[in-house]
């Protein structure tokens, strides 16, 4: 008998696990249903629900629950794909917030980094990546300034490049390009690149479709050098043939106002010659930069060109010095109240600014940040007609803080431009936020909700989307926003972020 209770024992846990094995598994899945679908590609809305299975979309129509899933009730709200930022400066804030809430409470699941011509290393963004979960994804440009900086050195810029270095340039970008960066940007404007040849850029450029990149770029001028500076980067795309995509387009100008018809009709030519030039365009009329962009000609002792920035190219009653380190009192206050403190006039005082900060840098070398202005300078039927180009995309062209646009430029969007000014539909705003964008870099799987796309996911409610963000209080969260998914984990959730930290770095393919 006792020899026999050993094999009933074994018996009984045979069947027991059997019967185990016969039961419904529980599914891993999630599933959103009760949604009106935006699917990203500019069709209509449809009612559905969408199923996710690890980090991807597995199902899309009338579904129903499958045993023990998790299931999420839309509640009749909107589901649409992630936003894509297609010009951020947020990724400098992820190692310390790696939440990321400046982006996902505005729906942005990703940003694309190495703007302006400044960019990391495709090696250290890798290597971060492997250091430090963060919640939205990233991809990245390679930085003609940086290349400069590195193979000129950075007090060696305010000249042409030699053939030699070029030369050594290119094989700096030709690093990154195998190793999964977008393709080149430029920051022409800024000194780093402004004193770059044309044929300088076109050698880098030339690179980068040769490995199917793509080329973007804050552009030599947005104010009275502009019709030139578009033509530069028409002529840039019409020369290597890969896509061009013009940064922030704006006209920062007061003369020419209103002309944003015309250069829309600029690039419509261009492209009607086969040359594939897109913008970006953040919702804004106001920008944030250094004060020295507001000299065109780099003079910044010169008084002519002080007032011809005060008089045509900013507002100093209405442009807020965001940051001023020599002078912190400074910051938060107006161009012309300054002025009034110090008892100059604007053309004066913005000289002095410049020359402040610039010894302040000297004395301070490793110093960074050192001022910031958010300059007036746009019109808003200008900003309008942009936003409203068939190839334009939204972007922030923001970080997390300053300028209202690091926590605000998305959501800006569908509230003002889309619920309030009718200027856009919703499914023609969230094609331009997504799908569009996704098209226009290059990106794969994401932008798009379709079956074996990553699951990137905004949930919203277009009812009461709206940015809150401001000058004063530039960190307010969004409203209308409720859940936001990266890679199939809710990273957002009704103002708050969850925790979760499943984003990825995007190589181009």
């Amino acid at each position: 008998m006792k020899n026999r209770i050993p094999l009933i024992l074994f018996l009984i846990a045979i069947s027991f696990q059997v019967q185990l094995n016969s039961q419904p598994k529980h599914s891993q899945t999630t599933l959103i249903q009760n949604v009106w679908i935006l699917d990203g590609t500019g069709s209509s809305a449809k009612k559905g629900a969408v199923r996710i299975k690890g980090n991807s979309i597995v199902a899309i129509g009338n579904l129903t629950p499958l045993l023990g899933e998790s299931v999420i009730d839309g509640k009749n709200r909107y589901l649409t794909p992630g936003f894509i930022d297609s010009h951020s400066h947020h990724f400098g804030s992820l190692k310390k917030e790696p939440s990321g809430i400046a982006m996902t409470n505005q729906g942005i699941t990703t940003i694309i980094i190495g703007q302006d011509g400044d960019s990391y290393e495709m090696d250290s963004l890798i290597h971060f990546f492997k250091q430090y979960p963060i919640a939205v994804n990233v991809a990245s440009y390679t930085g003609h300034s940086s290349l400069r900086e590195k193979i000129m050195g950075e007090k060696n810029l305010f000249r042409n490049a030699t053939v030699a270095e070029v030369d050594q340039m290119k094989m700096l970008l030709e690093e990154d390009l195998k190793k999964g960066s977008l393709g080149l940007s430029t920051g022409l404007e800024y000194e780093a690149a402004f004193y770059s040849s044309k044929e300088e850029v076109v050698a880098l450029a030339q690179l980068t479709a040769k490995y199917k990149g793509r080329y973007i770029s804050h552009i030599r001028s947005e104010d009275i050098k502009l019709n030139d500076a578009i033509q530069e980067i028409i002529d840039i795309g019409k020369i290597t043939g890969m896509p061009v995509k013009l940064s922030h387009i704006k006209i920062a100008n007061k003369d020419d106002w209103g002309n944003a018809p015309l250069i829309v009709d600029q690039l419509n030519a261009a492209r009607a010659k086969g040359v594939d030039i897109t913008a970006d365009v953040y919702p804004y009329n106001f920008w944030n930069s250094t004060l020295r962009v507001l000299f065109p000609d780099r003079d910044y002792t010169n008084k002519k060109s002080a007032e011809l920035a005060v008089n045509k190219l900013f507002d100093p009653n209405e442009s807020v010095l965001v940051r001023f380190a020599p002078q912190p009192s400074y910051a938060g206050k107006t161009i012309a109240a300054i002025a009034k403190e110090r008892k100059e006039s604007t053309a004066e005082t913005l000289m002095q600014l410049i020359q402040i900060a610039a010894d302040f840098k000297t004395a301070n070398p490793t110093a960074g940040g050192i001022e910031a202005l958010a300059g007036k300078s746009m019109k808003d039927s200008d900003v309008s007609k942009f936003i409203q180009w068939e190839h334009a995309n939204i972007c922030s062209d923001g970080a997390a803080g300053g300028h209202p646009r690091g926590y605000g430029a998305f959501t800006r969007v569908l509230g003002k431009y889309v619920r309030e000014q009718q200027l856009l539909s919703l499914t023609e705003a969230i094609h331009k936020m997504t799908g569009l964008t996704a098209q226009q870099l290059g990106i794969k799987k994401r932008g798009k909700i379709a079956v074996g796309y990553f699951a990137d996911l905004v949930l919203l409610d277009p009812s009461t989307v709206n940015d809150l963000a401001t000058i004063e209080n530039g960190k307010a969260l969004s409203t209308g926003i409720e859940q936001v998914w990266v890679n199939g984990k809710m990273v957002y959730n009704m103002q708050k972020a969850t925790g979760e930290l499943p984003g990825s770095l995007i190589k181009r393919n």
